[in-house]
């Protein structure tokens, strides 16, 4: 099951985002209590299943004498990791400062990352896709991906 599309989110009052049905359903199959790790990056949150970023502490913990930038790469997304569960009613409650991080005041836009998910202020995400992807198709053919866009 991949995390895929994209939806419009309100936060209430206390800081609780409703999770997409589909997304929810992805969460609990892989963790039966239904928990998920949320850390920081590109300016957004990124949720991942339990056991997806169990795998991804294991292998960043197995790094032989990593650079400087490595590490303060490490304090940001480690250091920034909260465990956090969908509560009986498929809202999760994001913390002061992950909604400071991601700036995240009333809307959110969650967004399918395949493995993982990214929750958004909409306008950074707006301004994230109004970008020139041109280039992009070049890069996804080096990489051996052909794109049928």
């Amino acid at each position: 099951m991949s995390f895929r599309g994209r939806t419009k989110r309100s936060l209430d009052d206390k800081g609780r985002l409703m999770m997409p049905p589909e997304f929810r359903d992805i969460v609990v199959s892989s963790c039966a209590e239904g928990k998920f790790v949320c850390t920081t990056y590109d300016n957004c949150l990124v949720g991942f299943p339990l056991p997806v970023w169990e795998e991804f502490e294991y292998k960043i913990s197995r790094l032989q004498s990593p650079s400087r930038k490595l590490r303060d790469f490490r304090r940001l997304v480690i250091g920034g990791a909260e465990e956090l569960a969908v509560d009986k009613q498929g809202r999760v409650r994001l913390s002061k400062a992950h909604r400071d991080y991601a700036g995240l005041d009333g809307d959110a836009e969650i967004v399918g990352q395949l493995d993982k998910f990214e929750i958004w202020n909409p306008e950074r995400f707006t301004a994230l896709t109004e970008q020139d992807f041109s280039d992009v198709a070049d890069e996804l053919a080096d990489s051996g991906i052909d794109i049928p866009l």
